[in-house]
C-alpha cells in the first residue's frame, strides 16, 4: 500500500510516516517510480509505534524495540532491561517534577 493509504489506515498523517521512516522506524520498498510502498504489516507497526510514543518513549528506542516485536502482541523479553532502564528514568523525571511542585505549592501558599 501506498503512504496515503497507510495514513488513512492508521490515523497518523503522512508527514509523521515519512519522518518515522527518516527515523528508521519504518522501512518502504520503492517503486521504480520512487513511490514508498508498505508491507500490510506496517499498520500494525505503526500501532506499535503509537503505542510506545504515548508511553513517552523516544523514536530512537522505539526503532529498537521494534526488533523485538513480533505479531500483534508485544513481545518484549529481548528488549526487558532497556524498556526497564527508561522506566526508570522516567520514574526520576516524575519525582523530580513532583518535587518542583511541592516548591511551587509552598511558595503559592
Amino acid at each position: 500500500m501506498r503512504i496515503g493509504e497507510l495514513a488513512r489506515r492508521t490515523g497518523v498523517s503522512v508527514r509523521a510516516l515519512r519522518f518515522y521512516e527518516e527515523r528508521g522506524v519504518l522501512q518502504p520498498r520503492r517503486t521504480a517510480n520512487g513511490y514508498r510502498e508498505f508491507d500490510p504489516a506496517a499498520v500494525q507497526t505503526v500501532g506499535h509505534v503509537q503505542l510506545l510514543l504515548s508511553a513517552g518513549l523516544r523514536l530512537e528506542l522505539i526503532g529498537q524495540i521494534l526488533a523485538c516485536l513480533d505479531g500483534p502482541e508485544l513481545l518484549l523479553a529481548d528488549c526487558r532491561d532497556r524498556l526497564l532502564v527508561e522506566r526508570r528514568r522516567m520514574a526520576a523525571q516524575q519525582a523530580s517534577l513532583a518535587a518542583a511542585q511541592e516548591i511551587l505549592d509552598g511558595l503559592l501558599a
